[in-house]
């Protein structure tokens, strides 16, 4: 057999057709560049969906486990309202009520545990000798009757 064309042949074929040998060579490299984008939307798609985390990692400790769960939820939930729920708790920075609690709560403690001074000792005795409004018998105790 001769290697001569075919006279309807045409002489020069264009790049994209595949020659004789088999191997598509636009069939690879778009084999390869879907397998890219397919990665790179992917790698898109966590870093917004741990968007919400990544700002309420700054803040407190239960709002970060909130906005974490919330993430988590809409991960395998397909809801996108629970990332919008964390997406905005993440975005309020919420009042840290714990360390005003826990100096209030020192403060009584140390008030507690201090000792009286001279003037309180001089009022003590006079307290303990005056009897304590709930043990004087009122018209409000007097009134009171026992239903047992």
């Amino acid at each position: 057999m001769s290697e001569q064309l075919h006279p309807m042949a045409p002489h020069h074929l264009p790049f994209y057709l595949a020659p004789g040998s088999g191997t598509d060579t636009l069939m690879v490299v778009m084999g390869v560049f879907l397998i890219g984008a397919v990665l790179w939307v992917g790698t898109l798609y966590w870093k917004l969906h741990s968007l919400p985390e990544r700002m309420a990692h700054k803040s407190q400790k239960l709002q970060f486990e909130l906005v974490a769960v919330l993430g988590l939820i809409s991960l395998f939930t397909h809801m996108h309202i629970f990332w919008v729920a964390g997406l905005l708790l993440a975005l309020i920075d919420l009042p840290d009520f714990g360390t005003p609690l826990r100096s209030i709560a020192g403060s009584v403690e140390k008030i507690a545990d201090a000792t009286p001074s001279a003037d309180a000792r001089e009022i003590q005795p006079e307290a303990a000798a005056a009897p304590s409004p709930s043990d004087k018998p009122g018209p409000a105790k007097e009134r009171e009757h026992s239903h047992a």
